[in-house]
């Protein structure tokens, strides 16, 4: 089975919300919520992949050295195994917007069971929330 190294990012905003996009239509997945992020290619750092993902997709930069390991997904799909390794951002430059034609929102942690997610994605959210109210708690 083929293996897809996809980065991901929790962009977590001063009110302690994270970014969500839909997937767009004409992708796989359609309608669905996840966390930002994309394809790592050859050569590219997962880091590096996000600084990348974030500029061509929501118009902001990141800078790499803001990214903190948080979690990973291993999840077997029908036609590949994906492997994500989620890194929390903090800041950012810029007002994060759909350059590719998805819907973004911020999300606070009670809510994001309310947005549906691919099955790699949903495993996820406990961690996220705990960092998510992390943030909460260091900004009050």
């Amino acid at each position: 089975m083929k293996l897809v190294l996809v980065a991901a990012i929790a962009l977590i905003d001063g009110q302690g919300r994270v970014l969500l996009a839909e997937r767009p239509e004409g992708k796989s997945m359609a309608g669905l919520w996840e966390f930002p992020g994309g394809k790592v290619e050859p050569g590219e750092s997962p880091e590096a992949c996000l600084v990348r993902e974030c500029a061509e997709e929501l118009g902001i930069g990141i800078d790499a050295a803001d990214l903190s390991p948080l979690t990973f997904a291993s999840h077997g799909y029908d036609d590949f195994h994906l492997l994500m390794p989620v890194f929390a951002c903090r800041r950012w430059q810029g007002e994060p917007r759909g350059l590719e034609g998805q819907r973004i929102a911020f999300a606070p942690a009670e809510r994001l069971s309310d947005y549906p997610m691919p099955p790699a994605d949903a495993p996820l959210l406990e961690v996220i929330a705990a960092e998510m109210d992390r943030a909460a708690a260091a900004a009050g």
